[in-house]
């Protein structure tokens, strides 16, 4: 599989990195606009390649936005990866990048679909949930084939908060024991962990943590990106990394596992003309089915929340989709 990679900026080499480790992935292109950068992180990475046992290919291109052709290194792509755009900075909410990043994920779509018209693509670019909508409406494409990587990641977090919570109430755990999930939109304050459906191998964690424990975890998952923002002094990139690659690697091998992905929704959970996080199979076919899960009263009303957040959101992409 070939594999484009948008934005080599942390999040952007992550990707490109993990990616390259994989034996499905016979190519990934980095791509950026300042001149030198892919093409350094590319050859770092590949300068890995014997102590890390991988004949991937990664090559580094330099695309500017006036140059059409920027894009032709690119040309058959399978997937398509957008981390580009402004990062966060300490006191910023994803939200406050809509208007720059909105213009940059626009024309990284259009160009990327010049060259690569059957590619899926997975947008990482905050505000998520609104660059993905964007993505979606913007290029026409069926909804399978655009995703957003938001659910993954928060669902992450979200199992490395139970598994502290767990061990410092007397059950050891890692985050691999754990199964939970977080879906609605990828905000600090209107994601919605999904208490109700977590469990440690097996065992609902409601029956093993108080609830204030509880409420403290789901906390600590809302705000686990902007934890990071302020402790490194940008956005996190490792996790963020980590989990657009498994959403590849999902579809390149046709995994058809359950992720929680941001997705175009057309009637489920009673809502369309709206893209946010849900549990969805992934495989070959990008988006193949959306899970519909049964919520508490209380996850159901902070879903709705979310939603209302997601839609108030989309309104400020005003002059982008047009």
């Amino acid at each position: 599989m070939k594999v484009t990679v948008v934005g080599a900026g942390n999040v952007g080499a992550t990707v490109a990195n993990v990616l390259a480790t994989k034996a499905f992935c016979s190519e990934v292109v980095l791509v950026d606009i300042k001149e030198g950068v892919p093409e350094g992180k590319a050859i770092d990475i590949m300068q890995t390649a014997h102590m890390l046992n991988f004949d991937t290919t990664v090559k580094g291109v330099t695309a500017l936005p006036d140059d059409p052709n920027g894009y032709a290194p690119t040309a058959g792509s399978e997937v398509v990866v957008i981390t580009s755009g402004m990062p966060r900075k300490p006191g910023m909410s994803r939200e406050d990048l809509i208007g720059v990043n909105a213009k940059i994920v626009k024309s990284v779509v259009d160009q990327a679909l010049k060259f690569s018209p059957d590619a899926y693509f997975i947008i990482i670019s905050n505000p998520m949930d609104a660059m993905t909508y964007l993505a979606l409406k913007d290029s026409g494409l069926p909804r399978n084939r655009i995703l957003g990587q938001g659910g993954m990641l928060d669902s992450s977090r979200f199992r490395y908060y139970l598994s502290v919570a767990l061990t410092e109430a007397g059950y050891p755990a890692t985050p691999t024991d754990i199964d939970g999930m977080v879906l609605g939109g990828h905000s600090d304050k209107t994601m919605v962990p999904l208490v109700s459906h977590a469990t440690l191998r097996g065992v609902p964690v409601t029956q093993l943590l108080s609830k204030e424990a509880l409420t403290d975890v789901v906390e600590k998952t809302k705000v686990g990106g902007a934890t990071l923002t302020k402790l490194l002094g940008t956005s996190a990139w490792m996790a963020p990394g980590a989990a657009a690659a498994m959403m590849v690697e999902a579809i390149a091998l046709d995994a058809k596992k359950l992720i929680p992905c941001c997705v175009g929704l057309d009637g489920e959970y009673g809502e369309k003309d709206l893209a946010i996080g849900v549990p969805v199979i992934l495989g070959k076919g990008g988006c193949e089915k959306i899970i519909e899960v049964q919520f508490s009263d209380e996850e159901k009303a902070k879903f709705a929340e979310s939603v209302a957040a997601a839609r108030d959101t989309n309104s400020k992409l005003g002059d982008a989709l047009k």
